[in-house]
């Protein structure tokens, strides 16, 4: 309350941070929370159940946290309104109990910001954004790294986060004398296989986790996903103790495999904080922190440290700074013209191709891949096939149990299908079946020969691979990152190249 007003605190589902400054400057005696679970969020895309329950328990479980502070929480649960959406239960919450303001976070996607702020207008409320100050940098620090650039970097960016925190510095210069170890970032398991893997942390459904399962249930019966696995952290203290266990046991070969895919093992070393990350149960300086004193104490090489951190204050940051700069035009960026719809396999893993059937399956049962199978098998699979961006975009939004806007959009429509033309990665990231088989074992075990691009066993990967450099020569033959791939493709005869556009043809057509 600020001189007699009455203020109506938005806080959307990953929003779940109890220092945000906008909860922190409420009257309990006066002002009052709102928080609301629609059927609008659950169905913007066709979303996994996991994901929908992994929203609904965390919020729940807010929602009683924020009580037990001494918190007045306006809480519309799932089957006790019948609004559909967020701005109609929002309307139904203003016309029952007119504040004197709406504050609200910033929100993690445009459309939500812009139906909340309608829907205020609309109403007649005075409407403010508040900063987010869960994250490690503002928007004013990255207009300012961003101004008068010709390029925006990750890279760039990195290296101004690291010197501005001290994350991994020996002074003015960065641990180990290197900005990154990418080159040791990148080993493969060979044919034996992972060490042994360290089970992450496992949270069973509470009471108030199952009735959060059962609604999805009920409300959301023909949605993707499986939610017999759930076992996500859904409360701070529990991803606090997610990071305690990654950091222990996982984080030290984290690095070195960290763009490792192996059958059967869905997470290897990765942190599986993301979601916590991304819901705010968990602040992104406690994992640096934690990562960094691993590395300082001895118990976890630089590489492995600095890989972690160059994902949270590098990619993280970088990718929501992008997010707010370029909404909402990058939605309909399309600059390869890439048009096919998305194959119906991508909703059922019914493919014969390993990897695909692999990445895709686990998705389907966990709402979890980790960033390579999501970068260079999914997204590559679409990328090579022309698959339209924004219905890509969609469906990685729908399945990861991780996804809000702000981040994976960038990371989907930007370095994944380079759909914004390089905005944020220099290239397309594309390559045959061979990089697959060279950081798998997906390919043992596949009808497909990586290494073959037409005739009987040739691998789609790789057909689609030499069909996407011949169908984008023109654009990319010249450019000095790219020229190498496509000076190979050069190689190729006449008639190489007229057998590779009839095979991706026959595939493209077949791809069902």
């Amino acid at each position: 309350m600020e001189g007699g007003r009455r203020v109506l605190a938005v806080v959307l589902g990953d929003q779940l941070d109890r220092e945000a400054p906008l909860l922190k400057k409420l009257d309990p005696a006066r002002d009052a929370v709102w928080m609301a679970e629609v059927p609008g969020e659950a169905e913007a895309v066709w979303s996994h159940k996991v994901r929908i329950a992994l929203f609904l328990s965390a919020m729940r479980h807010f929602r009683d946290d924020l009580a037990a502070w001494g918190m007045t929480v306006h809480y519309w649960a799932l089957g006790e309104h019948p609004h559909p959406s967020l701005q109609a239960t929002l309307a139904a919450e203003l016309s029952a109990s007119p504040p004197s303001v709406i504050r609200v976070t910033q929100p993690g996607e445009h459309r939500v910001l812009q139906a909340l702020r309608a829907t205020a207008s609309a109403m007649g409320v005075p409407f403010e954004v508040w900063p987010d100050q869960h994250f490690l940098f503002g928007d004013d620090f990255f207009g300012s790294w961003a101004t008068g650039r010709k390029a925006l970097r990750m890279e760039h960016f990195y290296r101004t986060a690291r010197r501005a925190t001290g994350v991994l510095m020996e002074g003015d210069e960065p641990a180990g004398g290197h900005w990154n170890f990418d080159t040791e970032n990148r080993k493969t398991f060979g044919r034996h296989g992972p060490p042994p893997v360290p089970t992450p942390s496992s949270f069973p459904p509470d009471a108030v986790t199952r009735q959060a399962l059962k609604a999805v249930e009920t409300h959301f019966p023909d949605h993707p996903g499986s939610l017999a696995r759930f076992d996500w952290p859904v409360t701070p203290t529990q991803a606090r103790s997610a990071l305690a266990e990654f950091v222990a046991h996982r984080l030290p070969h984290f690095g070195a495999y960290q763009d490792a895919m192996w059958t059967g093992e869905p997470y290897l070393f990765h942190s599986r904080l993301s979601a916590a990350l991304n819901l705010k149960l968990i602040p992104p300086r406690e994992a640096l922190s934690a990562a960094e004193a691993a590395y300082r104490n001895g118990l976890a090489p630089l590489a492995s440290v600095e890989g972690f951190a160059r994902q949270i204050m590098g990619w993280r940051e970088y990718v929501r700074g992008l997010y707010w700069r370029n909404m909402p035009d990058w939605l309909d960026w399309n600059v390869l013209g890439a048009e096919a719809p998305l194959p119906a396999f991508y909703w059922t893993g019914d493919t014969a191709m390993a990897c695909l059937q692999a990445t895709i399956g686990q998705t389907l049962e966990r709402a979890y891949a980790h960033h390579i199978q999501r970068l260079m098998v999914t997204g590559l699979f679409a990328l090579l096939a022309g698959v339209q961006p924004r219905a890509v975009h969609e469906w990685y939004l729908a399945v990861y149990a991780d996804a809000v806007e702000w981040v994976e959009l960038p990371n989907t429509l930007g370095m994944s299908q380079y759909a914004d033309g390089g905005l944020m990665a220099s290239k397309p990231y594309v390559a045959s079946g061979r990089y697959i088989q060279r950081m798998s074992n997906y390919c043992r075990n596949c009808p497909f020969e990586p290494g073959q691009t037409t005739g009987e066993g040739a691998c789609p990967f790789t057909t689609l691979y030499w069909a996407f450099l011949d169908r984008h020569r023109e654009r990319f033959a010249g450019q000095p990152r790219t020229a190498l791939q496509w000076r190979n493709l050069q190689r190729l005869s006449a008639s190489e190249v007229r057998a590779i556009r009839s095979e991706a043809d026959r595939l493209l057509a077949n791809l069902e």
